[in-house]
């Protein structure tokens, strides 16, 4: 365990957690605006690689902010590893699980939409009508 901190330290620790939380979602969304073009270079918007980098650093920034939180208002700076673990490790494990059921239903939404596709496609008859010949193929009935 950490040391303590007395009730003002606290509270300036909080609010300078918060302005530096608020910093960093400033700067995401100035990020965001000029990755869609809104912000200065309007032909950002038609760039594939500035959307890749921008959604890195926003990314990045995110992890960042989520490490802020979890490891000071969360206390798990000054807690045992063990216990560290225990708390990540099954956070990262459904982290991982919600990528891959994205991952699973975007396969499932391309491959039900392919079927779609090839249902409105023209197809040639392959095999013939089976009333072409009324007189061909009949059997005689006894009585």
């Amino acid at each position: 365990m950490g040391h303590h901190l007395t009730y003002e330290e606290a509270k300036k620790f909080a609010y300078y957690g918060l302005r530096l939380l608020a910093i960093v979602t400033v700067i995401e969304v100035i990020i965001s605006l000029f990755g869609k073009g809104y912000l200065g270079w309007k032909e950002a918007y038609y760039l594939d690689w500035v959307h890749y980098i921008c959604g890195g650093i926003i990314i990045i920034l995110s992890l960042y902010k989520a490490y802020f939180i979890v490891f000071n208002f969360m206390h798990l700076g000054t807690e045992t590893k063990t216990l560290i673990r225990t708390v990540l490790l099954p956070m990262t494990l459904l982290f991982f699980a919600i990528i891959a059921f994205i991952w699973e239903g975007a396969y499932w939404n391309n491959a039900r939409s392919y079927i779609l596709q090839q249902d409105q496609l023209p197809s040639e008859r392959v095999v013939p009508d089976i009333n072409q010949d009324p007189q061909a193929g009949q059997t005689k009935t006894l009585e």
